[in-house]
């Protein structure tokens, strides 16, 4: 009866009760979904690198030494020689290393000059490792292997021919225009930036630069394409290098030797807890989304109220009924709560079915144009603790109408 007669007390007021069901169930949807989406970004950004013991570059900050060698953003201080890249990779406690070379370009995106080890070590996600959507790895000296997103925004296929520009600048005017590349492979989405990268071979990148000299090419210079087989390519020099190592045990002091390593500065990371302090800076754009969805709900727990609130003084003749049926004054505070309840459990179910709706259809867009991989089932631990204490302050903005009602009533008694 108690249920019953709250049910058909909100459907006598169903127009009130609609406007503030719909503010519940929007504050609900913009909680739960920056909690959600706050949560996956998270989990995405972790998995940005898997399966990667170290990060090797130039002694810098771990920060800077990450953005560049993983996220490709800025430069590094300064380049690492390969005669000490080969003496690290040789060593015993390693099991594969993966060189980097940066500084070249193609219409805005980062050209990666690596080895093709690349493609059988490198891990994203919980250790999964990259595949190709057509086409192979890099095999001539001039094959170019496209990120997913690459491909798609400058709509290359297999076959198609490209040139490189020196330099990271969106428009370049120091194209490598003598030696232009072949795509002939496609890499499947990750979500990372991968997706945004161009793959060569170190050999390949060391052709580009023979007749190129502080950024600039040597005037009147030319190695025709046919000499190449006779030129040592060997790199000089390379920006970074991953390594995995035969065990993890070893990690810290394999660290430790790379640091006071003393034929060069080096700087030796590793990537989960350099991808911590990056995330810990962006610590404040997360809690400001947080705040801002909670003040959404503030918002809409006190139109409840106040509904509330406002319903009590139309409700005079029902509050006296009851009274006279004998509903003793408690039972009028918990019918208020009860209704406040219902708004909110409906509110929570409704923006709960709105979220996981627009996250279905946007799931795809997400990946595409943001990388980002967000599950659709958005019931969490977090997110559950969250719902409870939508219901705690729920019954809390509910109090004030439900505390009048009982005062009308106790006044109706004396």
């Amino acid at each position: 009866m108690f249920i019953r007669l709250a049910i058909k007390s909100l459907l006598d007021r169903k127009s009130s009760v609609l406007v503030s069901l719909l503010a519940m169930s929007v504050s609900i949807f913009v909680l739960l979904g920056v909690e959600h989406i706050r949560h996956q970004t998270k989990e995405n950004f972790s998995n940005t690198v898997s399966g990667v013991d170290l990060i090797v570059g130039a002694r810098t900050g771990s920060v800077n030494l990450l953005l560049y060698s993983v996220f490709r953003v800025g430069n590094p201080t300064n380049n690492i020689r390969w005669e000490t890249y080969e003496k690290v990779a040789s060593s015993r406690k390693v099991d594969w290393a993966i060189p980097i070379s940066l500084g070249d370009s193609h219409k805005g995106y980062r050209v990666l000059g690596t080895s093709t080890d690349y493609f059988k070590y490198f891990s994203y996600s919980d250790k999964q490792l990259l595949e190709f959507k057509d086409g192979r790895a890099f095999k001539d000296l001039f094959d170019v292997v496209l990120g997913a997103e690459v491909a798609r925004k400058l709509n290359y296929q297999l076959g198609d021919r490209l040139v490189l520009a020196h330099g990271v600048a969106a428009t370049s005017f120091s194209l490598h225009e003598d030696r232009p590349f072949d795509v002939v492979g496609i890499l499947r989405p990750t979500g990372t930036p991968v997706d945004q990268t161009l793959h060569v071979s170190l050999a390949g990148i060391e052709a580009i630069h023979i007749d190129w000299q502080h950024g600039v090419r040597i005037p009147n210079s030319s190695a025709p394409i046919d000499n190449f087989d006779d030129i040592d390519l060997k790199p000089k020099s390379i920006t970074a290098f991953m390594l995995g190592l035969k065990e993890k045990m070893a990690t810290f002091r394999v660290q430790r030797g790379i640091n006071n390593y003393k034929g060069e500065p080096l700087l030796a990371i590793l990537p989960g807890v350099a991808l911590s302090e990056l995330w810990q800076m962006m610590g404040i754009l997360e809690k400001t989304l947080l705040l801002v969805s909670a003040l959404v709900f503030l918002a809409a727990c006190l139109g409840v109220s106040a509904m509330l609130l406002a319903s009590i003084r139309e409700r005079q003749k029902e509050i006296h009924l009851l009274r006279v049926i004998g509903a003793p004054p408690r039972f009028l505070f918990f019918l208020v709560e009860l209704e406040a309840f219902f708004i909110t459990l409906f509110g929570v179910i409704l923006g709960s079915l709105l979220l996981m709706g627009s996250l279905l259809v946007s799931r795809d867009y997400l990946v595409e144009k943001f990388g980002l991989h967000i599950n659709v089932s958005i019931f969490t631990e977090n997110s559950i603790h969250m719902i409870l204490m939508v219901f705690l302050a729920s019954f809390i903005a509910a109090a004030l109408p439900s505390f009048v009602s009982y005062l009308r009533a106790r006044k109706g008694l004396d």
